[in-house]
C-alpha cells in the first residue's frame, strides 16, 4: 500500500523514515538532539482491562527503546463505547497505561478518543536520542551475533487463552512478558556497540529478522533450540492453536526462509508467531554479547544468542537449523 503514496519531501534532518520498515522515525532538531516518533494501538489482548492498558503502553513505548532512545512524552489513543461497556473499564485501561508510562519515565500530555464498538487503546510516543547514536534495523554486520531479550509465543498462548485451553501458569507468564518494558534491556545495550536493533511484534521473530537482514543486505542463521519460548507454546501449536496472523507470517516468509528438515511445522509457526510487545532483537559484536547477556540476566531479563549474521550474495535469506 505504501508504494502508492507520494515520496517524502527531501529533508536532510530526517534521519530515519519509512524506507527500511524501521520501528520509528528519527528527526534531527539540533546537533545534540533528535526526536523519535512512533505510535501503536490495538484491540484487547487479555480480559483484564488494567493489564490490557499496561501491555498496549509497553508495546508502543518499545519502539523508542528499539531505536536506542528515551521516551519523554506520550498521548493516549482510544476507541471505546462508554455507554455499552462502562466508564469504569475505560478508566482501568487508562490507569494501566498511565502506570506503565510512569515506569518508563515519560509523561502523558493528552490524547484523543472516538466512540467505537470495538475497544482499542495505545499510545503515540515521542522520544529523544543523539542524532549520531540511534539504532536502526539497517546495519547488521557479517560476523555479528543476534541477541533476543524476551521469549516468544505470545500470539499462540493468547489464542489458547481465548479457546479456554491455556494453563493459569502460561496465562500469568504471557501477561507478565507482554507488560514488561524493554527499558532496562535498551539501557544495557547502550553500553555496547550495536550494529542494528528492532523489537519483535506482529511480523514475528523471523519476520522482523528478515526485515533487518533485507535492510542490512545480509543473511542470517538461526538456531531454533536457542530461541526462548514461553511455557507450553509447543503443545498449543501442535494442537493447532495458531492465530491467523501467525499463519499469514509463515506464508509471507515462505520464499525467504529455509528450514532444516528437522524443524517441524509447529516450530516454524512458533518462530513466525505474531507477537505483542515482544523483546529486542539486537545484532552486535560477538565479543560483547556474552557480557551484555550476563548484565541482562542480572536485571532479570531472559536473553539468549539465537543466531548469527552471515554474508549475502544477492538476496537476503534466513536459514533455520
Amino acid at each position: 500500500m505504501l508504494r502508492h503514496l507520494p515520496p517524502n519531501v527531501e529533508d536532510a534532518n530526517l534521519l530515519v523514515g519509512i524506507d527500511y520498515a524501521d520501528d520509528a522515525g528519527v528527526y534531527r532538531l539540533t546537533d545534540e538532539i533528535a526526536l523519535i516518533q512512533t505510535l501503536d494501538f490495538f484491540t484487547p489482548i487479555v480480559d483484564d482491562p488494567y493489564m490490557f492498558g499496561q501491555i498496549a503502553a509497553a508495546n508502543a513505548l518499545s519502539d523508542v527503546y528499539a531505536m536506542g532512545g528515551k521516551p519523554i512524552t506520550v498521548m493516549n489513543i482510544v476507541g471505546f463505547q462508554v455507554k455499552k461497556l462502562g466508564a469504569h473499564i475505560l478508566a482501568d485501561i487508562l490507569r494501566g497505561g498511565a502506570d506503565k508510562v510512569r515506569e518508563s519515565g515519560a509523561v502523558i500530555v493528552g490524547g484523543h478518543s472516538i466512540d467505537d464498538a470495538e475497544p482499542k487503546y495505545g499510545l503515540s510516543v515521542t522520544g529523544i536520542c543523539h542524532p549520531e547514536k540511534f539504532w536502526a534495523n539497517k546495519g547488521a554486520k557479517v560476523g555479528d551475533v543476534l541477541v533476543l531479550t524476551k521469549p516468544i509465543g505470545t500470539g499462540i498462548i493468547s489464542t489458547a487463552i481465548k479457546r479456554g485451553k491455556a494453563t493459569v501458569e502460561d496465562t500469568e507468564a504471557v501477561t507478565k512478558t507482554m507488560a514488561m518494558l524493554n527499558k532496562l534491556a535498551s539501557e544495557v545495550f547502550m553500553n555496547y556497540r550495536i550494529s542494528a536493533c528492532t523489537d519483535i511484534t506482529g511480523f514475528g521473530l523471523l519476520g522482523h529478522m528478515y526485515e533487518m537482514a533485507k535492510a542490512s543486505e545480509v543473511n542470517v542463521e538461526v538456531v531454533a533450540d536457542n530461541v526462548p519460548i514461553i511455557g507450553n507454546t509447543h503443545i498449543y501449536a501442535q494442537d493447532g492453536l495458531v492465530p491467523g496472523g501467525t499463519r499469514a507470517n509463515h506464508q509471507w516468509l515462505n520464499e525467504v526462509i529455509t528450514y532444516d528438515e528437522a524443524i517441524p511445522l509447529h516450530m516454524q509457526y512458533i518462530l513466525c508467531d505474531a507477537i505483542t510487545s515482544g523483546g529486542l532483537l539486537v545484532s552486535m559484536d560477538a565479543d560483547d554479547a556474552n557480557d551484555a547477556i550476563e548484565q541482562l540476566q542480572q536485571q532479570g531479563i531472559t536473553a539468549s544468542i539465537i543466531g548469527q549474521v552471515t554474508e549475502c550474495n544477492q538476496f537476503a535469506h534466513i536459514y533455520v537449523k
